[in-house]
């Protein structure tokens, strides 16, 4: 009851006509970004950052604007993958399998109406689920002590590089890369400077800020330079005839039992750090396609081929929310730039977030369901105008993207030096693109690396040294032991399960 009591206080926070016009114009241009291949989610978040800083908004105005976003990145990403058979990001690649043979046989409109409806319920029910699960998991997390919270910061690099990367090896590269730069700076016990390199600039660390407009924006720019706007994006792309857009009511029941097994797997694969939409989708299509696939009618256009992963991928959007809010570990890299959104704005989540910023955190969750209602009434009937943006030449797009990026993070520092460590986080980025290692790792190193110092530290402290502290307790012992097996279990299930991902998308999926 009191989650109740807080979330109509909530509700009284985000039905301002402020937060309300931020609410639609986040889910309208995450619908956008979500469309686009190539960018997803995470890049958008990242892209607009700078713009919110630069406006000035509070921080329940921005988090209600950059989680909008957020969510309508993941209803976009549907867009492209049904229509032109190329996701908008990864969790939209399951979506391909059965949307774009529908959009084949004349079922595009249908196809999305389908996916619309199944992304509402499975953000809804999530939405509801982080309403009554973030609460209790804070008080879980009052029981977190030094070396608790060590462990679960491992426990979130274990299962990011185990159940988000094609490559365990890769990831932890990838997280040991982030650790590093998180070490640049004065060191908060000794005031030595650390890899400063007698640069001043380098004192205070690297705003995470920079390295990550950087790591998404300015690589996805470089990417398309390399490519000379060939193969990158939706350019030259021919999209199907959307036929009728509103599904019969037979269809709607048919798949009705898909929307309501992919929400509760995809929210389950949510809530673990680091496994995020991607692992929604896959789970709710594999497990739907072995469940319902009598006919042998997956792949070949069946709607409960769409709505099971559709559904699957938004409750995962829904679910990463919860650690990110109630212990300060992100579920996914979009909530990884959303925590680092949050840090900017002196917000530190955790337990003590929903005592200290009770506001900002059910203002969210209130805008969430808000923003759930506007994406199922924008997306239907607005399908026609999202066809026409598909159409948008990169070349056009790419510099815009450029242009935010710079002038929304000079107008945060002021510093040319920014700009400077900027591009190069935007050329790592690339070289890790090249190289096939995740950005995500990166970044999730960089925000928890001080806190995850800092803690190891303080359980060295209490303990005179004895490394044995780290696992005395049974929370310690039950979150070691979860790090171990979600980040080997991937590597024994990889050798037999494999994504059904056909040949054609293959092909036709961005290079970035």
């Amino acid at each position: 009851m009191d989650a109740l009591y807080s979330l109509a206080d909530g509700f009284a926070i985000a039905l301002t006509w402020q937060n309300l016009g931020l609410a639609l114009l986040g889910c309208f241009l995450g619908t956008l970004i979500g469309a686009l291949p190539g960018l997803g989610p995470s890049n958008g978040v990242a892209i607009l950052i700078p713009l919110v800083f630069s406006i000035g908004l509070p921080a329940a105005p921005s988090l209600i604007l950059l989680t909008s976003v957020y969510y309508g990145a993941m209803y976009g990403g549907r867009i492209s993958s049904i229509l032109l058979n190329i996701p908008g990001d990864e969790p939209a690649m399951m979506t391909t399998l059965d949307g774009f043979p529908m959009a084949q046989k004349g079922q595009a409109g249908e196809a999305l109406a389908i996916s619309g409806i199944a992304s509402f319920v499975g953000a809804f029910v999530a939405t509801w689920g982080l309403v009554f699960l973030a609460p209790q998991l804070v008080k879980v997390a009052l029981l977190f002590g030094p070396a608790e919270y060590f462990a679960l910061f491992a426990l979130a690099f274990a299962t990011l590089g185990g159940l988000s990367s094609k490559n365990q090896a890769k990831a932890a590269v990838a997280a040991a890369i982030g650790l590093a730069i998180a070490m640049i700076g004065v060191d908060g016990q000794t005031g030595v400077p650390r890899f400063a390199f007698n640069n001043v600039h380098f004192y205070d660390g690297v705003d995470f800020l920079v390295a990550i407009v950087g790591l998404f924006a300015v690589a996805e720019v470089l990417v398309f330079i390399e490519h000379h706007g060939t193969g990158h994006g939706s350019d030259g792309a021919t999209a199907a005839k959307l036929g009728r857009i509103t599904p019969p009511l037979s269809m709607v029941k048919q798949t009705s039992g898909a929307m309501g097994r992919g929400t509760v797997l995809g929210f389950i694969a949510g809530v673990l750090p680091g496994a995020g939409a991607s692992l929604g989708s896959f789970i709710a299509y594999a497990a739907e396609k072995k469940f319902s696939n009598k006919d042998d009618t997956f792949g070949k256009g069946d709607p409960r081929g769409v709505a099971a992963p559709e559904a699957g991928n938004n409750a995962a959007a829904g679910g990463a929310l919860v650690p990110m809010l109630a212990l300060g570990v992100p579920g996914s890299g979009t909530t990884a730039v959303l925590l680092a959104m949050l840090l900017a704005l002196d917000i530190t989540p955790g337990p003590l977030l929903f005592t200290k910023n009770p506001d900002v955190v059910w203002g969210l969750i209130a805008a969430l369901f808000i923003g759930n209602v506007m994406l199922l009434a924008m997306n239907i009937p607005m399908v026609g105008l999202f066809m026409r943006v598909l159409a948008i030449p990169s070349k056009y797009l790419m510099p815009a993207v450029a242009m935010i990026s710079f002038v929304g993070i000079y107008g945060i520092s002021g510093s040319i030096f920014d700009l400077m460590v900027m591009i190069a986080f935007g050329v790592l980025g690339w070289v890790l693109r090249k190289l096939e290692v995740p950005q995500v790792p990166v970044i999730l190193g960089l925000l928890l690396g001080t806190q995850m110092e800092n803690n190891l530290r303080r359980a060295m402290t209490i303990s005179d040294g004895d490394l044995w502290a780290l696992v005395e307790s049974p929370l310690a012992i039950g979150l070691w032991a979860t790090a171990i097996i979600g980040f080997i279990l991937p590597m024994i299930l990889g050798r037999f399960v494999r994504v059904p991902a056909p040949q054609q998308v293959q092909d036709t999926t961005p290079s970035a």
